[in-house]
C-alpha cells in the first residue's frame, strides 16, 4: 500500500490532498535494468502525475530512490490549486541500504517525508536485482517491524514491487506458484502441539471461534518444527460480511488465517489464505504467503470440524500442520459453535466399525457351522 499526502497552495489557503495510488495506472518507463542501470518501477496516473522508484547497487547492497511528480493542474487530486504546475520531490526508500539477495519487508506503516509530500507505505515486500527471478527467503525488516513483528490484519494481501522481464511493471500478490501437491522434504515432529481455544471479538461480541493445535514445518533452509503453545499464544483478527481473519502469535512466530465467502450465491465459506512469519533476528525473517488456497469449505452458519491431522502447503518449503481443528469464522451465535461439518463424513466413523463387526460375526458363524457339520459327520461314521 502506498498513500500520498500533498500540501499545496489553494486559492484562499493551503490545502492537503491525501490519496492512494489508483488502480488505473500506466507502467510506461519501467524496466528490469541492464549492466549499467538498475531496475525501475514507473507508475503514471491521473493528469501528469508519476511515481517512480529507481534502484541502484552499491557493492553488496541496493537501495531505491523515489521520484514523485504531481501536477496541480489535476483538478481531481488538487482542486482549487492556485498554481498550475508540476512539482517534483525525491527521497530514498528503503531508508537504509539492503543487502543483495535479501527481501525488504515492512508490514507496519513506514513514513517518508520530502518537502510538502508525505508518503506512507504498509505491507511492502520488495527486492531488486533478483537472482533466478525469485524472491529470496532472507528478509530485512523495517525498524517498526523489528520492534513489533506483527503483520496488519486489516490488509493481509502482501504486495511485491516486481518488474517483469518483458519490461512492464506490476504490483502483484506474493503467492505460491508451484504445484502445492508436489512432494516436499519434511522432518518428523518431536511432539504433537497442544490444542488451544481462541476467539476474535467485534466490540464485545464474539464473531470467530477456533480450537486447534498449530505447528509450522519449515524446510526452506535449516529444517524447523515450531509448535504453538496454547498457553502463550495470543489471538486477534477481524470479522466482516465476506472475509474474516484469525491471527495467532506465539512469541516471534505468527500465522494469519484468511477466510472468505465463496460467492454471493453459494452460501459457503472457505480458507482462502495463510501468512507465516517467523522472526529469527532483527535482520532475518522467514515469510511465506499464499492467498490462493481452497480449503475447509463449509456451509455458512456451520462450523468446520476435523479431528485428523491436516497439512497445508503455503509455498514449497513451508507447511502448516493443523490438529484437532474446529473453527467458525462466520455466523457465531452467543459465543458458541454451531453444528459442525466434519472433514471425514460421519458415516465413515460408524460404517467401518460396523462392517468389521458384521465380518467378525460372519466369521464366527462360519466357524460354528463348520464345527457342527464336522460333528454331525463324525456321529454318522460311528453309527455306521
Amino acid at each position: 500500500m502506498v498513500k500520498l499526502s500533498v500540501t499545496y497552495e489553494g486559492i484562499d489557503d493551503y490545502k492537503t490532498s491525501t490519496f492512494m495510488l489508483p488502480d488505473d495506472v500506466s507502467y510506461v518507463g519501467s524496466s528490469c535494468g541492464n549492466q549499467t542501470t538498475g531496475p525501475v518501477l514507473s507508475i503514471e496516473f491521473g493528469k501528469g502525475n508519476s511515481w517512480t522508484i529507481h534502484f541502484t547497487k552499491i557493492k553488496d547492497t541496493y537501495q531505491g530512490v523515489i521520484t514523485f511528480t504531481y501536477n496541480t493542474k489535476d483538478a481531481v487530486l488538487f482542486p482549487d490549486a492556485k498554481k498550475k504546475d508540476p512539482v517534483t520531490v525525491s527521497a530514498n526508500y528503503p531508508a537504509n541500504p539492503i543487502k543483495l539477495n535479501t527481501v525488504f519487508s515492512c508490514s507496519s506503516e513506514d513514513t517518508v517525508k520530502s518537502g510538502n509530500v508525505t508518503l506512507t507505505f504498509q505491507n511492502v515486500t520488495l527486492q531488486a536485482f533478483l537472482q533466478g527471478g525469485s524472491l529470496s527467503s532472507q528478509k530485512t525488516l523495517c525498524d517498526n517491524d523489528a520492534t513489533m513483528p506483527t503483520i496488519s490484519t486489516v490488509d493481509l494481501v502482501t504486495k511485491s514491487l516486481l518488474v517483469s522481464p518483458a519490461g512492464t511493471s506490476v504490483t502483484t500478490e506474493l503467492n505460491a506458484t508451484e504445484n502445492s501437491s508436489s512432494p516436499l522434504p519434511s522432518i518428523p515432529p518431536e511432539e504433537k502441539p497442544g490444542t488451544g481455544s481462541y476467539n476474535v471479538k467485534s466490540g464485545a461480541v464474539t464473531c470467530l471461534l477456533a480450537s486447534l493445535g498449530l505447528q509450522l514445518n519449515i524446510t526452506q533452509q535449516v529444517p524447523l518444527i515450531i509448535n504453538f503453545n496454547p498457553n502463550t499464544t495470543l489471538a486477534s483478527g477481524h470479522c466482516g460480511q465476506t472475509t474474516a481473519v484469525l491471527q495467532l502469535i506465539d512469541g516471534n512466530h505468527k500465522v494469519d488465517f484468511l477466510f472468505a465467502v465463496k460467492n454471493s450465491t453459494s452460501e459457503k465459506f472457505y480458507l482462502k489464505g495463510l501468512d507465516i512469519a517467523v522472526v529469527q533476528s532483527t535482520n532475518a525473517t522467514l515469510l511465506a504467503t499464499n492467498h490462493t488456497l481452497d480449503n475447509w469449505e463449509t456451509t455458512m452458519g456451520n462450523s468446520y470440524l476435523c479431528r485428523k491431522e491436516e497439512s497445508i502447503v503455503v509455498i514449497p518449503g513451508y507447511r502448516v500442520n493443523i490438529f484437532d481443528l474446529k473453527i467458525q469464522p462466520f455466523g457465531v451465535d452467543d459465543g458458541q459453535f454451531s453444528a459442525a461439518e466434519d472433514c471425514v463424513p460421519e458415516v465413515d466413523n460408524f460404517f467401518v466399525p460396523f462392517l468389521m463387526t458384521i465380518a467378525l460375526i460372519g466369521l464366527v458363524w462360519l466357524v460354528v457351522m463348520a464345527y457342527c457339520a464336522r460333528t454331525q459327520r463324525s456321529a454318522g461314521y460311528r453309527q455306521f
